[in-house]
């Protein structure tokens, strides 16, 4: 019967991989597959979403005051169709490998695909483990920085404790994640998240506009070339959240339907960063150059207070998002991926959150290490390596003839793809990477010599 239900599959026509989950008339079942058991388009589209958006909705303001306003609307535009671009071009990675295993019969029942895998089975070891290197070292850091925002953020509603003891108390929160056994099972929590951010999206844009422009406000960016490239690193970023791209398309009923899933979320996502941004730098201009979240400018109310607790909640579902794949890789390393129990799966998740603890603690910089981690990881791991890995592996003239994905007519086929494969990994690699890695790391030192290592409250104002 087995051998049924696994078909062969032909040009990414997918058969449901998923097992039964019971008797789905009884009303345990029902309430369980609403809340939990997500493998439709609109849970990859709540997650991508989501996922994408973020802590960092609180820092592209301080980004904006690094670029200018013009330079800040235009990276976001330009960004995120480039994020847009590369995640489609690792979603047709994915189908094309999952496509060739199925035909060997390969049962993914019991087992989640990741990036590094798709590397190793389309190009081989090499190419796996420097994505999975790049990959869960931009995670580890991504986990890093949720911690980093929480602290940051509960200490505008609470200040009788400093940043460094919430990143110790939100550090053993965000451990629960460990119980949450795939994105498959991130339904609720994918949907609710993005509620939370739309929410503190249009309370920064209402409540900056009610606020007005504070007295003698500048506009002076771009004034240096490192606050520039490091403004712009830090969108780079920002549209830098398909790391986890596979991961989502596995748990999809229908991960042949991915295509067009991220662009549709990116174009929701800049309708909540563009008005954001662009209304607190109006409101506050050059003092953001000090405030790298942007929430610590805006009068305390009970609006800001819901802001500051629902991103808070949102920043527990993204430390999800980014330490699952994490978890699935030590669980695989050390032998326990496909065990049934999640107690078991649990309790061996349990290390990979200690380095990400230490390491807060140790980076509590807000703001200067997305800029960071974009430039030195991001600018990798979800635009050069998927680009170039596209290229390579249809370099061939028999892998293009027989892609299960073939380049859509508009972009010019195979000659279009190329171009624009080549073109993101120049640009990434120059302004990304190059540029935006010396002004990133020269930020993120002069953070280290102005606050120091360990610091106890980042960006705090000074008590009586």
């Amino acid at each position: 019967m087995a051998s049924e239900k696994v078909e062969t599959v032909v040009a990414g026509n997918y058969v449901e991989m998923e097992r039964e989950e019971g008797d789905t008339r009884s009303a345990k079942s029902k309430l369980s597959k609403f809340f939990w058991h997500g493998g439709s388009v609109y849970d990859a589209w709540f997650s991508c979403a989501s996922n994408q958006v973020a802590q960092v909705l609180l820092t592209l303001p301080y980004s904006f005051s690094q670029l200018g306003m013009l330079s800040g609307i235009l990276f976001q535009l330009f960004y995120g169709l480039m994020g847009s671009w590369t995640a489609y071009l690792i979603s047709v990675l994915y189908v094309e490998y999952r496509t060739r295993k199925e035909r060997e019969k390969v049962d993914f029942r019991n087992h989640v695909i990741q990036w590094f895998e798709v590397l190793d089975g389309l190009l081989g070891k090499y190419w796996r483990n420097i994505g999975l290197l790049f990959n869960c070292t931009f995670l580890l850091f991504g986990s890093v920085i949720q911690l980093i925002a929480c602290a940051s953020n509960i200490y505008y509603i609470n200040d009788n404790l400093d940043k460094r003891t919430w990143t110790y108390i939100f550090g053993a929160c965000c451990a629960t994640t460990v119980f949450i056994p795939s994105f498959h099972n991130y339904r609720i929590w994918s949907f609710l998240g993005l509620m939370m951010t739309s929410y503190t999206a249009w309370y920064l844009t209402i409540a900056s506009l009610i606020h007005g422009q504070i007295e003698g406000v500048k506009h002076s960016g771009p004034t240096k070339m490192v606050l520039y490239f490091t403004g712009a690193t830090n969108i780079l970023y920002t549209f830098g959240g398909h790391a986890v791209t596979v991961e989502i398309m596995h748990a999809m009923w229908k991960p042949q339907k991915f295509k067009m899933i991220y662009l549709i979320a990116t174009l929701y996502v800049l309708t909540l960063t563009l008005p954001s941004a662009s209304a607190v730098y109006w409101a506050f201009g050059d003092l953001l150059l000090t405030h790298s979240n942007a929430l610590s400018l805006l009068p305390r109310t009970r609006f800001r207070d819901t802001a500051v607790v629902l991103m808070l909640i949102h920043q527990f579902i993204t430390f999800g998002f980014a330490c699952t794949p994490l978890y699935f890789v030590w669980e695989k390393f050390i032998g326990v991926h496909e065990t049934k129990s999640l107690l078991k799966r649990a309790l061996a998740r349990l290390p990979v959150v200690i380095p990400i603890w230490f390491l807060a603690i140790i980076f509590p910089f807000f703001g200067p290490i997305n800029s960071t981690v974009g430039s030195l990881l991001v600018s990798f791991t979800v635009y050069i390596i998927p680009s170039l890995a596209h290229m390579v592996t249809f370099a061939p003239a028999a892998a293009r003839e027989n892609a299960v994905e073939r380049p859509p007519s508009f972009i010019g086929g195979w000659a279009g793809m190329y171009s624009m494969n080549i073109f993101v990994v120049v640009w990434v690699l120059i302004v990304g990477f190059g540029f935006g890695g010396w002004a990133s790391m020269l930020n993120f030192i002069q953070q280290i010599d102005t606050f120091g290592l360990f610091t106890k409250c980042y960006q705090c104002p000074h008590k009586a």
